[in-house]
């Protein structure tokens, strides 16, 4: 089983539970696994084309699934992936 760390927004469709242990093979079969688990969070985490949304990061360890396979990054028992929402927003100094 590999655990899948969830972000605070998510934990909702979770149970509160900010750590999921799920099996598969790759990151894709995770999310799968996870939707399986707890319905609703594939919409949350994929686009409508099965893709990580643009807006969305996933990481296996310290790389962001992006630079390696996607989701076909392979884990194992070990890696810690973790779902995490880009962080946006704030002002210039203009709005000062």
């Amino acid at each position: 089983m590999a655990i899948v760390m969830v972000p605070t927004p998510l934990r909702r469709l979770t149970g509160g539970q900010a750590k999921v242990d799920v099996q598969g093979n790759d990151v894709g079969s995770l999310l799968q696994a996870i939707e399986q688990k707890f319905p609703g969070i594939a919409e949350k985490v994929l686009d409508g084309e099965g893709n990580v949304k643009r807006f969305i990061n996933v990481f296996v360890n310290e790389s962001e699934i992006r630079t390696l396979q996607g989701l076909q990054t392979p884990v194992s028992e070990s890696d810690r992936v973790s779902i995490v929402p880009a962080m946006a927003g704030g002002q210039g100094r203009e709005g000062l």
